[in-house]
């Protein structure tokens, strides 16, 4: 098993990144201030059960790729900062980013 972890930073936000491989795929995450941005991988019925504020940004092989590719599923808690399905995982990232 290969794991690779990584500090991003863009527009005065720092996070931190993850990725397993595992099989097929790997597993990615990359943890912001108020919640995390997921692969596919993940379950989104659990993290909304949890309260989480969580992003599901899927068809990820690379960290860099969850920045750039579209939000496919949000949370109740994570559309209320302003995450929406369809804009870049960069974007989703500022959204659950504290930035004060």
């Amino acid at each position: 098993m290969v794991l690779k972890v990584k500090m991003l930073g863009l527009n005065g936000i720092t996070a931190i990144a993850f990725k397993i491989d595992l099989g097929n795929a790997p597993l990615i995450i990359v943890k912001a201030s108020r919640g995390y941005i997921m692969c596919g991988y993940l379950n989104p019925d659990m993290a909304e059960k949890l309260g989480d504020v969580a992003v599901i940004v899927s068809g990820v092989r690379e960290i860099e790729e969850i920045l750039e590719k579209p939000v496919k599923w949000a949370s109740s808690k994570a559309r209320a900062l302003g995450v929406k399905e369809g804009m870049n995982g960069r974007a989703a990232l500022e959204k659950i980013s504290c930035t004060d």
